[in-house]
């Protein structure tokens, strides 16, 4: 798969293999270097790059950012180049926190950052971990069938008037996702962005 993997970039955002080197990186605003391994996240798919670019709209350097279902760690690892104060990023696979602790050193942001194992959707231990009223942004690039039953119990995790970025949903379960949403009435819809096949929905939360 490594010979499908190649630098491109996201707006001024370069993203590139560890393994590939780019004569031109200069000119890009910031490089990011990913060694996925196992874990899901290059960067190159529409819902990830959807991700990005509602980070990059709303991170400023108070930010605390929850990253839930954090693959290769890249969506953390960008939050803390854009600025964020910390990142804290969870994944069910084992090979993903992996794979984000080791993203993580490669690009130089190894401090105010931390991986762990676990679903926050169901697991009291995680939930305590990961926190209470803490976040300005929670970022969730996962499917829609996790979304929603994620968006019944990520309100309490983040501040009011934060954020919960989504995305991972395709065009056919926007409305589902959206329903689900909006049976919440801690959490109020701010934006729909689109490409492609895909969605991203951002949240912020009201009381």
């Amino acid at each position: 798969w490594k010979e499908f993997f190649k630098p491109f970039a996201i707006d001024d955002i370069l993203i590139k293999p560890t393994w590939e080197n780019v004569k031109d990186k200069e000119k890009y605003k910031m490089v990011i270097e990913i060694d996925p391994g196992t874990a899901f996240g290059t960067g190159l798919h529409e819902t990830t790059q959807l991700c990005i670019r509602q980070l990059r709209k709303y991170i400023n350097d108070n930010t605390n950012l929850l990253d839930v279902g954090c693959g290769s760690g890249i969506l953390s690892i960008i939050g803390r180049k854009l600025g964020a104060k910390s990142a804290f990023g969870i994944d069910i696979d084992e090979a993903a926190v992996k794979a984000s602790v080791e993203n993580a050193k490669i690009n130089d942001v190894n401090n105010n950052i931390e991986f762990i194992e676990g679903n926050i959707i169901d697991d009291k231990e995680i939930k305590d971990r990961a926190g209470y009223e803490c976040y300005d942004i929670v970022v969730a690039n996962i499917l829609a069938d996790i979304i929603i039953p994620l968006s019944k119990i990520i309100a309490p995790h983040i501040k009011v008037g934060g954020l919960f970025i989504t995305s991972g949903i395709i065009y056919n379960k926007e409305a589902d996702v959206v329903n689900a949403i909006n049976e919440n009435e801690c959490l109020e819809i701010k934006e729909i962005t689109r490409q492609k096949d895909w969605v991203s929905v951002t949240v912020v939360r009201v009381k």
